[in-house]
């Protein structure tokens, strides 16, 4: 009989730490020990707090332990699994207090969250069915096939107020009506898993954590709307979350869960994987339909929209991973549940990746309205190295950034478009003070120049002026009329852009120019970076009293540009320096400034 079962996390973070090899190493390790019978070694998903991994919690203690390595196994078995004892230096330290190891839902990573989309990530073997099934796994499935009509489906989608968690968050039901009442003899349902924003992993956690709920959830919306075929369209470069959609696919289908009278009714429905290349513009639905078509992934004008003329020239409904990820939680458990949750006009739980410069990077799943001060401090555990937080960007280089001085603000879909961002699939990246916010402008238009599509002039010459005039600006070339250029031209383009991509391009732009424009006007008139980023705009001086010409600068310099005798003050020749940084990491005596 199995006494404790190890949780190993199987999710990208932690395999990229080589947690496939602790579980191979914990296998070997119990079998030597000869207590292989009495522990159930079981990989993952993402468990959330990712800046710890890899992961392993131990049930039924719940003892947590972070950053283990193979080298940990052999102590953890002999002394927790054989002994009973806690190798007390690698738990997590919010979960250990007084010698009594405490639930995670006590700690300031945890305490504030709600996991609805994520909740079977962390718990359950994503590539085993019956686990899934377990948890309550396909009865929503069950429940709608056999006791409901597909308008009373969509009515409990409706009255959730779930919106879509994709980017401009249409509400699902209105989407769903939409197809429903579109009439055609072929319908499809579409999962968009292209998720290309820089920094974000929202929904490739969920695929890799959980993928049987959006499959579900995908069967569902064909039940509602009258659709038998779906589509998940994945980024390529997911391959695990590539790998376990298709192992959940195959045993949904040998359930019966998937294919032809499902639950033996003469209901039929079957999912198909279709891979994309990592073109950003197909994360734009009539982009992304284009491309399962076997087309280049080009936006399509709208109207028609894709619930009436959408794949293959059909009616077709496109959601997101984390959206589906709800479904059936709101079908068991009601769309009152679901609308408890949030605000008025943003209902239900939001997951986003934390990253940047904060201290617990990770996935967060929180209720709407909780603010970004509760996110940043409270679960992100604060900035890190006592810097202080100066930005955070949300909606990748759709959405904007929200200064300091907002920090107070409830997150959700109407406060960050009133404040010049956006939700966006949750990506939200924290910055401090050491962070320029014109070169994070120009970052991101760096990254919209190369992945636009090229179909439509504003998007395409547009967002390639913006950039010029940023990289103007940061090389120190930069005039005050430059600003006014910036403004009226990220404005034509978000008017005149055939599709998202083009539309929300200028955000960073705009919403930097809105809450940074000292930073701007300090790069023009004063020629100077305040945060001592864009290269050109720095220099580097050695302050001859601290000096103690130990050369160890000297001898780290790239390309000669520093000289001086030992025990004498040395000197930096400016028109040599090619501002790597390699001598002020170096110098031991803080004797080299950055201006």
């Amino acid at each position: 009989m199995v006494r404790s079962h190890v949780l190993i996390c199987g999710g990208t973070g932690c395999t990229s730490s080589k947690s496939p090899a602790i579980k191979a190493a914990m296998e070997a390790e119990i079998a030597k020990q000869g207590i292989a019978d009495e522990v159930s070694v079981v990989m993952t998903g993402c468990f959330g707090l990712c800046a710890l991994g890899p992961i392993m919690i131990i049930y039924p203690e719940g003892t947590f332990y972070s950053k283990v390595t193979e080298d940990d196994v052999a102590e953890i078995v002999s002394e927790h699994l054989v002994k009973g004892r806690v190798v007390t230096r690698l738990v997590y330290d919010e979960t250990l207090k007084d010698g009594e190891i405490l639930s995670l839902n006590e700690t300031g990573f945890y305490k504030k969250q709600h996991r609805v989309a994520l909740r079977n990530c962390g718990v359950i073997n994503p590539e085993i069915i019956d686990e899934y099934i377990g948890t309550d796994g396909y009865q929503a499935l069950g429940k709608v096939i056999t006791e409901m009509k597909p308008q009373d489906v969509i009515d409990i989608i409706k009255e959730s107020g779930l919106r879509g968690r994709g980017g401009g968050g249409f509400p699902t039901g209105t989407k769903w009506q939409f197809a429903a009442n579109s009439v055609s003899d072929k319908k499809y349902v579409v999962c968009n898993a292209d998720e290309g924003d820089p920094g974000a992993f929202m929904d490739r956690s969920i695929l890799e954590g959980d993928p049987h709920a959006v499959l579900e959830a995908m069967a569902i919306a064909g039940y509602a709307i009258g659709a038998d075929e779906g589509y998940i369209y994945v980024r390529a470069e997911y391959p695990i979350a590539v790998k376990r959609l298709q192992i959940a696919i195959s045993q949904a289908r040998e359930y019966g869960l998937l294919g032809k009278n499902i639950f033996g009714t003469d209901f039929n429905f079957d999912i198909q994987l279709r891979l994309g290349a990592g073109a950003f513009v197909c994360g734009e639905e009539t982009a992304l339909l284009t491309s399962i078509e076997g087309n280049r992934g080009e936006p399509r004008p709208r109207p028609p929209f894709p619930a009436v003329k959408g794949l293959f020239g059909q009616p077709t409904i496109i959601n997101n991973v984390e959206t589906y990820a709800n479904i059936a939680q709101i079908i068991l458990k009601g769309p009152q549940w679901f609308s408890s949750m949030g605000t008025e006009k943003s209902k239900g739980t939001k997951v986003f990746a934390l990253g940047g410069k904060i201290t617990n990077t990770g996935l967060v799943e929180i209720p709407m309205g909780t603010t970004l001060r509760e996110i940043i401090e409270d679960i992100g555990g604060g900035v890190p190295n006592g810097k202080k937080f100066k930005a955070a960007q949300t909606g990748g280089p759709s959405g904007g950034c929200i200064p300091a001085s907002l920090i107070d603000t409830p997150i959700d879909y109407d406060n960050l478009l009133a404040i010049g961002s956006m939700m966006g699939s949750g990506g939200l990246i924290v910055m401090d003070e050491d962070t320029c916010m014109v070169d994070l402008a120009k970052f991101f238009l760096e990254f919209t120049v190369d992945e636009s599509c090229g179909k439509c002039a504003p998007c395409r010459i547009g967002t390639t002026r913006l950039l010029e005039i940023l990289e103007k600006i940061t090389n120190g070339q930069g005039e005050m009329e430059d600003l006014d250029k910036l403004e009226e031209l990220a404005n034509y383009i978000k008017s005149a852009s055939l599709c998202g991509l083009g539309q929300t391009a200028p955000n960073p732009v705009l919403s930097t120019l809105r809450y940074f424009r000292d930073e701007y006007v300090a790069h023009i008139k004063e020629k100077r970076c305040p945060a001592g980023v864009c290269k050109k705009l720095i220099s580097y001086e050695i302050i001859a009293d601290k000096c103690k010409g130990c050369t160890a600068c000297a001898r780290v310099c790239p390309v000669g540009a520093i000289s001086g005798k030992v025990k004498e003050p040395h000197v930096i020749d400016k028109s040599k320096c090619i501002k790597c940084g390699a001598c002020i990491e170096k110098c031991k005596f803080d004797a080299i400034t950055k201006k």
